[in-house]
């Protein structure tokens, strides 16, 4: 069993252009009086780090270090989720993900994808240069579109989409392998990693790559209406990552799963703040615990009715008071007698 470290928040729904969100030492501050312990850094916002210099410099990377640690905080992982989902971009997809990318490759695919591999590369060496040993990303998805198959899906296409998924990123998870830091694939709808099942297709398609692990994040589980607690019991040894992120499911006779096309805040499933929400931490926490999850319990905030200035201020209390601070012995020692062999024979009557 293991303390899991916390509490920390996900920097990237925070960013704004005014202060103290619009630098990275206003939103250290800022995390620091709210009580986290962590910051998880969005590697697309260049107001927070210079992600090629990052991988280049070992100096810059100890000065950014030093610049977040003289807050009393530690950087917890880094992120590439915008980066990683342009990995992989099925051509429907084209122009709404071009949003996320750089002017020159906007409207020209392979760029892209040539862009975006060079970027989850830059960060994996920025984490190890940084000392850290996991990093946050997407999957991507080519087959998204064929999710709920109507005409049924061709015989191969899937296996197929999984080999060149896992094609793309190959090269990527080599690379980790060489920094010495995990992938973590967060399991996602919209990706072709969303569940447990479509993680061990890929996990297969890489040959199990000993990289390709996972960032847990509850709210995207009970979304779909999975066993997110029995998740953590199948996939706990391949979990690195926790986004402690909350959401509820509220099926009506007019809208389901797939939330008819409206706003977030009509939608059956939605986010929501911290303990807002129908998922149960304690049971989170307490089987991460048992199994000895060694990360950061991270704040992701994301929620249609909360402000996200309340949803912070209420969130590092909410992890800390869920961190289970591991028992080093058992709470009937007081009763035990002392243990031989002559006497566990005697009590056998051997």
């Amino acid at each position: 069993m293991k303390t899991i470290k916390g509490p920390a928040v996900f920097l990237a729904q925070f960013m704004g252009s005014k202060k103290p969100f619009n630098s990275l030492d206003g939103l250290c501050n800022w995390a620091a009086k709210l009580g986290y312990k962590g910051i998880q850094i969005p590697t697309w916002e260049s107001a927070l780090i210079d992600l090629d210099k990052a991988a280049k410099s070992k100096t810059y990377c100890n000065e950014l270090k030093s610049k977040v640690e003289s807050y009393g905080l530690k950087i917890t992982e880094l992120s590439t989720h915008l980066q990683g989902q342009l990995v992989a971009v099925h051509p429907a997809y084209d122009i709404m993900f071009d949003t996320f990318a750089p002017k020159e490759t906007k409207g020209k695919p392979k760029a892209r994808q040539k862009w975006a591999v060079k970027q989850v590369k830059n960060a994996l060496t920025a984490s190890k240069n940084l000392g850290l040993n996991a990093h946050a990303t997407f999957s991507g998805a080519l087959m998204w579109h064929t999710v709920y198959p109507w005409p049924q899906r061709p015989s191969g296409l899937v296996k197929m989409g999984f080999e060149e998924l896992a094609k793309r990123w190959l090269p990527v998870l080599n690379h980790a392998d060489n920094c010495g830091v995990d992938l973590c694939y967060e399991i996602h709808a919209g990706e072709d990693l969303h569940d447990g099942v479509s993680y061990e297709q890929f996990l297969k398609a890489t040959k199990n790559h000993k990289r390709a692990q996972l960032l847990y994040d509850p709210s995207h589980f009970i979304l779909q209406q999975m066993d997110y607690l029995e998740f953590i019991d199948i996939y706990h040894d391949k979990i690195k990552m926790f986004h402690v992120k909350d959401a509820e499911y509220n099926p009506s006779g007019r809208s389901g799963v797939y939330g008819g096309y409206q706003d977030w805040v009509d939608r059956p499933g939605r986010f929501r703040s911290l303990g807002d929400g129908q998922i149960d931490f304690m049971g989170i926490f307490s089987k991460l615990s048992r199994y000895g999850y060694k990360g950061w319990a991270v704040m992701e905030w994301e929620c249609c009715i909360k402000s996200s200035e309340q949803g912070a201020k209420e969130g590092a209390p909410f992890i800390s008071s869920h961190i289970i601070q591991v028992s080093k012995r058992a709470f009937d020692d007081f009763a035990g007698g002392t243990s031989n062999d002559k006497t566990n024979k005697k009590i056998l009557g051997l």
